[in-house]
Order: C-alpha cells, then structure tokens, then sequence
C-alpha cells in the first residue's frame, strides 16, 4: 500500500523532515518556491501540504486537493493559509504555536540595542572606508523606560530581558489582568497614550486585528516622546509606515527597527528603505536554528497524528476530537464559542476570572472541548484569529486570567445549560444559553431571564422601567434605520431598572448610541457582534 504523501512547499527543519518520514509510513516530497499555479498542478497527488510564511495556500490549491486533508502551518500566525475554504472543505489546518517565542524575544531585544546604539549605521559607515564616530552616539538601556504594547508569550519574555538590562518596563494590554503584570514585574497602564507620553523605547507584541490595525498611527506618533524609538517584529500593519517615515524624517521618533511590513516582501519602491535611522530586516524573528528545529518537529508530530492516527493537535480550525464526540458536542461547542464571544464583550477586559457551569444533560459529556471552544470566543478579541481551541489556555494564562468549572447534574428550568461569568476590575457580568430542541438561546444576562437569539448583532440595554421607553427606543432607532428583529424585556421590579435586549439586523452607529446613551433612561447600551 503506497503511503500517503506529503509536500513540503516551504523549507523546514531536516530533523522535521525526518520525523515526518519515520517508518516509512509517510512519503515527503520537497518542493520549494513554487508558483500558485504549479501547487494548484502538482497538490491532487498530496494528502498533506507542509508551508511557512512564504507560500499562500489559496482557495485555488486548496480546492484542487482532492486528496488533501491536513495543511501544516512550520510557525504559529496562518494568515498565509484561506482557512475559510480549508474548513469548508474539510481540510485540517494546523499550526506550530510554541516554538518562536525565544527566537522572537531575542530578536526584538536585538533590534532594541540596533537601535539605542545605531551598531547596523556604524557598521555600513565602517565597511564604507569612513571613521565617524562623531555621527553615532548612543543612548543606554538602563534606567530608560520600555513600553511594550501587547504583552502575550513575546511580550513577557522581552520584558524579562528588558529588566534585567535595568530598563522601567510599561506595559498595554487591556486584557491583562493585574495580577499577571505583577507576577511580571511591569507596570500595567489602562491608557495607551500614557505608555506613548512616558516610554523612551516602543516595542509591540499584539495579533493584527481590526482593533490593532494602525496602533501606532500619525495621530498616536505624535503623542509620543520627542526621540522615542520603536520596535516591530510582531505583525507589519501594526504601525501606519507612511506616518512612521514621516515622523522618522521629521526627528520625532529618533529611530525605528521593524522585521515585519504591510506588504512582505517589502517593495522596492517603499519609502521605508529610504527613510533615516529605520533598521530593516526581512522578518526574521523565527529564523534561528533552534526554532526552526522546533517548530518542523512540532509540525512533523502533529501532521503524523492526524493522517495516521486520527488525532487533531494543534488545529486552529476544527477541534481536538473524534469524529464521533464530535457529532455529540457540535452544537455545544459552536454554541459555547458565541457565548463566550458574546460575554467578552460584556466583561470588563482585563477579567480576573471566568467560571463556566455546566447543568442538565451536557455534563453527561466530556466538557473540556467545550470549556476550550468558549476561551476561544472569550480571548479572539485580545488575541485574534491566531487564537484557538488548541492555545486558548495558554493564551489565557498569560493574561493571568483564572478558569473554573462547576456543574449542576439536576435539571433546572432547561435540560441542558451553560452558564458563563467573568470578574474583574470589581465588576461581574454574566451570560446563560440553552437549547430549546435544537435550537440555541440566551436564556440570561446578569442573572436575569432574557430570550435572545445568539447571532447577529445584539444590543443590550438598562434602562429606567418607564411607561413608553420601549416606543421611545424602537422610534430612535427606525429614525437611523435600524431594524428590530426580535425583543426581550426583563426588569427586577415595576418602577425599577429594565433589561432590554434586541436583535437587530444592522449595528447601530456611534451617533445612534451617542443618542441612546444621551437619554437619563438609559443607563449603559451595548452593542454585541457574534
């Protein structure tokens, strides 16, 4: 019986290489630098495609893969991989998610002396005949203050460094919690502009998302120090280039070293490589030998387990499950997912704890997998899409945020339910689902019984308990035309304060809410996207 075969479109490690083969019970062929069209060409023949950043797996190749059930991502972020189509398709997407974070560490901490000691300048003046000490001096690490926005894996290991070189560590991160940064000795500011007004050096740690995108644009530039330096080996898109170069032309921010762009490679016509005092290297903050080791072993491993035993690891797009558990919890899990995204938004960001109750009929099933896929809609907002129910614990252990189960075996008012609370900042919030049959509901927020459909966008309000609020608010919004499509009234007393809970078919703008904040009724408007 012919083995199943496995391409290697990026090259990794020759130890990954060799424990993918093990025993002969796969086949790896290693074709590196192809063209889209000649993966679409050559992948019908693969079960398995192996990359790292460098090729795109498209819808295209993915769809010609008739064979192909697994592809390996040698590194953690997939942005590289259409994992849309690949589940659509039934195709595993994997990740190597531990492997880069000291290679990473080292190498921002790297670009951190490049730029105090301006070493890649001196050395280019030196290869270049000249002596000019004069236009190379310095500035010291110690007793200088590092702001590091993001503070994941990365994040803590460059604060470790930074310490010990006797640097200030300020850090941003709204989901961390406080008693993490404590554990990590850095001072944890609730504001971004007051890392930006106090740090002399910038380093960023974050996942690029819509919330991320353009952190650090001209506006935030310039709310910085006068001389600031800045680090970039996170995600290119993270700083606005156009407003970096600008700042670097005009002396405000002294020097910057960025290993990641918006666009990679980095174009022969961008401004970057023109701009004073910038440090460029071509995204390198995984390119050491230990790493890449690491993360082919790792890849090598979990592609072995899926294609020949049937075990998902490390999966950022199906969960770590048989087949047939799977088709038991599906709906628990997808449900599990919302509920979680739709608390994070309700929770104060850097929640301290999350509990999670299990009653009725689900506690007769394994609920790991479904505790995991609830911190991944809890975290995809602090984390990104790089979040998963692979390295959902990890991540929320960095944050410093605590996990609790409990469970109720004897029914309540549902056969099957899942409750979920998130603490911190002195504030806890709450959300209930069951299942009516087959479908899902939230049943309760903050303890109180609401029923609302968990998809969509969802707007959650308190309000005063007043004779007309509901007209009030129903006319506000068909003026901005926002549509209603179902309503749930709850209230703790006649008089007293009323829950109000509507799906709508459109989200509200910020002048909508701006109105509905406005009213001395109101008192909080939330506007939830699931």
């Amino acid at each position: 019986m012919t083995p199943p075969k496995v391409l290697i479109a990026d090259a990794i490690s020759q130890r990954g290489v060799d424990e993918l083969c093990r025993d002969g019970a796969l086949e790896a062929v290693i074709k590196t630098g192809l063209s889209e069209k000649e993966l679409v060409d050559l992948i019908p023949d693969f079960s398995a495609l192996v990359v790292r950043s460098q090729t795109k797996v498209t819808a295209d190749i993915l769809n010609a893969g008739a064979k192909l059930r697994v592809v390996g991502r040698a590194g953690v972020g997939v942005d590289n991989v259409d994992v849309e189509t690949a589940t659509r398709r039934g195709i595993i997407v994997l990740n190597a998610p531990g492997g880069n974070t000291v290679s990473t560490a080292e190498h921002a901490f790297s670009l951190l002396l490049s730029a105090a000691r301006k070493i890649p300048q001196a050395d280019a003046n030196v290869r270049s005949k000249n002596w000019d000490k004069k236009n190379f001096e310095g500035v010291e690490l110690y007793n200088k203050t590092l702001g590091i926005i993001g503070m994941g894996r990365i994040g803590g290991e460059l604060s470790r460094r930074a310490i010990a070189f006797g640097m200030r560590v300020v850090a941003y991160d709204p989901y961390l919690s406080a008693s993490r940064a404590r554990s990590l000795q850095v001072e944890l500011v609730d504001e971004l502009d007051d890392l930006l007004t106090s740090a002399d050096f910038i380093s960023l740690h974050t996942p690029l998302t819509a919330e991320t995108r353009h952190i650090l644009d001209g506006a935030r530039l310039q709310k910085t120090k006068r001389g600031v330096r800045i680090i970039n080996c996170a995600r290119g898109g993270l700083i606005d280039e156009n407003a970096l170069v600008k700042a670097l032309q005009d002396g405000h921010v002294a020097c910057a070293a960025l290993d990641v762009f918006e666009v990679e490679p980095l174009p022969a016509d961008s401004q970057l490589r023109g701009a004073p005092n910038l440090v460029l290297t071509p995204h390198l903050g995984a390119s050491t030998a230990e790493a890449q080791e690491s993360v082919g072993i790792e890849i090598a491993h979990s592609i072995r387990a899926a294609l020949l035993e049937g075990t998902i690891r490390n999966s950022v797009n199906v969960p770590n499950l048989d087949a047939k558990t799977l088709a038991i919890i599906g709906p628990h899990l997808r449900f599990g997912e919302k509920l979680g995204r739709f608390l994070s938004q309700l929770s104060p960001k850097r929640a301290e704890t999350l509990n999670i109750n299990y009653s009725g009929k689900v506690n007769e099933v394994d609920t790991a997998t479904i505790t995991r896929s609830i911190l991944k809609g809890f975290l995809q907002m602090a984390g990104g899409s790089e979040v998963n129910e692979v390295n959902a614990p990890g991540f929320a252990e960095t944050l410093g945020l605590k996990i609790s189960e409990s469970r109720m075996s004897a029914l309540g008012d549902y056969t099957d339910m899942l409750e979920l609370s998130a603490a911190g900042e002195g504030k806890v919030v709450s959300v209930g689902g069951a299942f009516f049959g087959a479908t899902p509901r939230i049943v309760s927020i903050n303890s109180r019984p609401v029923e609302a459909r968990p998809h969509g966008v969802v707007l959650v309000m308190e309000n005063t308990d007043r004779p007309g609020m509901v007209g009030r608010i129903g006319t506000l919004l068909g003026d901005h035309g926002v549509n209603i499509a179902t309503m749930s009234l709850s209230r703790n007393q006649a008089g007293g304060t009323a829950l109000t809970v509507l799906n709508l078919d459109t989200a509200p703008n910020e002048e909508l809410l701006a109105k509905l904040r406005a009213s001395e009724d109101v008192h909080s408007a939330q506007v939830i996207e699931l």
